[in-house]
């Protein structure tokens, strides 16, 4: 008779949370290292670059500015018009597979270096922490009753907090409005209503996400937390604890052999967690709401280097390292991202490339199909829109032709500015007998009249006369 195969009877363990219970606060401890002085470079690089660059002229304008009124979009020596759009679609494409390719490769590095939820509340857990004072300090405070010393500190903190707030949100408005002109009118009463309002609205976002949801946002609110495992495999550059050679934890001397004692080189100190903003503890495995910010590999390193131990209880690692096998970095999904990256990349440079300076639009009056002069001739009103997207201003020469002895009555030379759009009126007027139907195509066209700027723009439009009888 064949021996039975065992059965043990396994009940699942059940975990129960509560989605809307009361967040608990999370005291971070600061720490120092290789990984820390990467994120703090990153985050002078980023804030920086945000806060300085509406500042910054390029020629007679401010150098970013996303006009949205006159539907210009200027960065630096280049204008972006509404027919333009198609661009932002590839820039698009191209960062989301840049972000694929780099969290297949890497993991989330982006979370943990450069998203800008993570910059802003590295900004306000270092003025937390300059305010209140330590981690133990400001545990200890939040449990004393309130007094003037208390009060004073949290006063200071959170008005910190608001003064950079409104420094963003001020920044953020400084993008799309002139910013020298909304300092100037935000406090002399002038600004628009909508200024005010969205300098407010930017300063209470950021305020609360950086300041009191902080983890909550990458935990609850951030889509990249959920989807991230889907772009992840065994060979992902992850933030691991070494488990085999952590275990058993144990605290111990440092002159201790703890090999002999069956003890691993985790200590158990707790320091990883400490650190952790997302308070999280690193040695339970891969976790969603780990954001690779690397601050735990920063605190094991410090006290395996205390302790006299190799470095690298925690560090950046794939699941294949730890298992003793080879990590391969070339693989079908990381060359499929590049593949990718590599053709729309192309193709946003080569639709860039191609990208005409000069735009027109016709726009034919339609109060009224046609007008019969009083010397018989039939007429259509038209607005041309000439769009100069050059860097220099033209002039241009504007015609049309489709339908013989055409007269053009209005405007037909225009000085256009670079970056305008310069709207001519005029009217075309036609003899009857040159019409032969009730809708006729006729072809509007502008030409440069400067020689170094050879350039011409065609569209079509509609002559609309009397139905033919």
């Amino acid at each position: 008779m064949s021996e039975k195969i065992p059965v043990q009877n396994v009940e699942p363990e059940t975990v129960e949370f509560d989605l809307y219970e009361k967040r608990k606060k999370i005291y971070t401890r600061a720490i120092s290292g290789f990984f820390q002085k990467i994120r703090t470079r990153a985050l002078w690089i980023l804030m920086l670059g945000y806060f300085l660059t509406p500042w910054i002229n390029w020629h007679d304008r401010q150098g970013v500015l996303f006009d949205l009124p006159a539907r210009q979009f200027h960065i630096f020596g280049i204008t972006f018009f509404p027919q333009d759009f198609f661009l932002l679609a590839w820039i698009l494409i191209i960062c989301a597979f840049g972000l694929f390719f780099v969290t297949t490769l890497f993991g989330r590095v982006w979370c943990g270096y450069t998203c800008p939820q993570t910059v802003w509340t590295m900004v306000f857990m270092w003025i937390e922490e300059k305010t209140e004072g330590s981690r133990n300090a400001r545990m200890k405070l939040d449990k004393e009753p309130m007094s003037k010393r208390k009060f004073l500190k949290k006063f200071n903190k959170h008005s910190l907090w608001f003064i950079f707030g409104w420094l963003t949100g001020l920044t953020f408005v400084g993008y799309f409005t002139p910013i020298r002109e909304l300092l100037i009118d935000l406090f002399t009463y002038q600004a628009h209503p909508w200024a005010y309002f969205w300098v407010a609205f930017f300063t209470g976002a950021t305020y609360l996400f950086a300041g009191w949801l902080r983890e909550q946002v990458c935990t609850y609110m951030c889509p990249y937390a959920r989807f991230q495992a889907v772009m992840f495999d065994p060979d992902t550059m992850v933030i691991s604890y070494d488990y085999n050679r952590g275990e058993q934890r144990g605290a111990r001397k440092r002159s201790a052999d703890h090999k002999s004692k069956g003890l691993g080189d985790c200590i158990d100190c707790n320091l990883c967690v400490h650190v952790c903003p997302a308070g999280i503890d690193i040695r339970d495995g891969l976790q969603y709401q780990c954001i690779g910010c690397a601050l735990c590999v920063d605190a094991c390193d410090s006290i395996m280097d205390k302790m006299g131990y190799e470095r690298g209880l925690v560090s950046y690692t794939t699941e294949r390292r730890l298992e003793g096998k080879t990590t391969h970095m070339l693989r079908p999904k990381v060359i499929g991202y590049a593949m990718s990256m590599l053709v729309v990349f192309t193709a946003f440079f080569y639709f860039a490339s191609d990208r005409e300076a000069l735009g027109l639009d016709v726009i034919r009056d339609r109060n009224r199909l046609f007008n019969e002069t009083p010397s018989g001739m039939i007429e259509n009103i038209y607005t041309v829109k000439v769009i100069n997207m050059d860097q220099t201003s033209h002039v241009f020469l504007l015609s049309v032709n489709g339908l013989k002895n055409m007269d053009m009555i209005g405007r037909t030379k225009v000085t256009v500015n670079a970056g305008e759009v310069r709207s001519v009126p005029f009217s075309i007027q036609v003899p009857p007998t040159a019409i032969s139907k009730q809708r006729n195509t006729i072809y509007f066209k502008v030409t440069s009249q400067d020689p170094d700027y050879p350039i011409e723009k065609v569209t079509e439009s509609r002559f609309i006369g009397p139905v033919s009888k």
